[in-house]
């Protein structure tokens, strides 16, 4: 018989999982979308740019917003900062695009 503590920590790491699984999932939908329109002539709108920014400071703050749980593995530790990287590296790709901006 499961305990209460044990129930709770189960169903909790299962959301925060599914929580940081969808980010990152988001983030790479974001990338992709920021490097197929660095690419484009004149296709980085204000409209995109500020839809992007928009999109990226939800992740972000969602993100940062996380604290690591007591019982998280090192390996969830270390994939929750990787993402946090990651962010910081897709803003860099994005201010690109946006300079690009006409």
């Amino acid at each position: 018989m499961e305990m209460p503590d044990e129930i709770v920590r189960k169903k909790v790491f299962e959301g925060w999982k599914s929580f940081v699984e969808n980010l990152e999932q988001s983030l790479g939908l974001l990338e992709k979308e920021i490097d197929f329109t660095s690419k484009m002539v004149n296709a980085c709108t204000l409209e995109w740019c500020e839809a992007s920014e928009r999109a990226l400071d939800d992740i972000s703050n969602s993100l940062f917003s996380i604290s690591e749980p007591s019982w998280l593995s090192d390996e969830d530790s270390k994939k929750l900062k990787a993402l946090k990287r990651r962010v910081h590296e897709v803003y860099a790709k994005y201010k690109g695009a946006a300079s690009k901006r006409q």
